[in-house]
């Protein structure tokens, strides 16, 4: 960009040069088509006064299918890699319908998430009652979903729009027997889709390419809190005992 936050065509020549490695970079020519082009779709302009990109035509090059194609469906970068060598598209509380204090819970959030190529979903699970798990922004308003809906709802979409794995974020607030309910399911859904990753014998993880259509999760233990919790609970339901 220059000092004045416009980009010429030799700037965009030379960023794309760089971008391709040296392989087949783009003409000067090739550059000024594109600002051209730039310049005619976003302002409708016929007849160039300028002759360069703002940070707002370089933004809208950068996610335009027709002017920067491959933004589509392929990929175009070296996907054999450890897993942890990328940046993965992550969504935070993957379950809401709305803002965190007070919209519902839902699998339906998660669903669209997914399908706009999200690679790893989160899930805040709480006890309900003393038998069932639920989904929940917990200490809020909101209103929680079923753990079982929100797992089938990721098995059934994660991968329509891309094949590469799906990582389930665990917030885990349950005790321990709830916690092997939530194996089981998790067990249960995705069968041989999931996978284990074995840290004594594996230093690194697989490449995205080799865990296609695989999920795996990381449970965070939030169980800390909820022991708090109960011993807040039980000191006062003491206190009003003695009483």
């Amino acid at each position: 960009m220059t000092r004045r936050g416009h980009m010429t065509p030799e700037q965009l020549q030379k960023l794309m040069a760089d971008e391709s490695g040296g392989e087949g970079g783009s003409s000067l020519e090739e550059a000024e088509r594109i600002v051209d082009e730039v310049l005619r779709r976003k302002h409708h302009i016929a007849k160039f006064t300028r002759r360069n990109l703002t940070i707002e035509d370089f933004n809208y090059l950068l996610f335009s299918t027709e002017l920067n194609p491959p933004i589509g469906d392929k990929v175009h970068q070296n996907m054999d890699a450890p897993l942890s060598h990328y940046f993965i598209f992550t969504g935070h509380n993957s379950y809401l319908t709305g803002n965190q204090l007070s919209s519902n819970c839902s699998d339906l959030p998660i669903a669209d998430a997914l399908r706009r190529g999200v690679r790893v979903v989160e899930l805040d699970l709480w006890p309900r009652g003393n038998d069932d798990v639920c989904v929940n922004h917990g200490r809020t308003l909101t209103k929680p979903v079923k753990l079982g809906k929100c797992l089938e709802s990721i098995k059934a979409n994660a991968f329509a729009t891309s094949k590469y794995p799906v990582i389930i974020t665990l917030e885990d607030h349950l005790t321990p027997k709830l916690q092997s309910k939530v194996a089981k399911m998790i067990t249960q859904t995705f069968g041989d889709m999931l996978y284990y990753h074995d840290s004594e014998c594996c230093k690194e993880f697989p490449s995205p390419e080799e865990l296609k259509e695989r999920f795996s999760y990381q449970q965070n233990l939030q169980r800390s809190e909820l022991e708090k919790v109960e011993k807040e609970k039980e000191e006062f339901i003491s206190f009003f005992s003695e009483k």
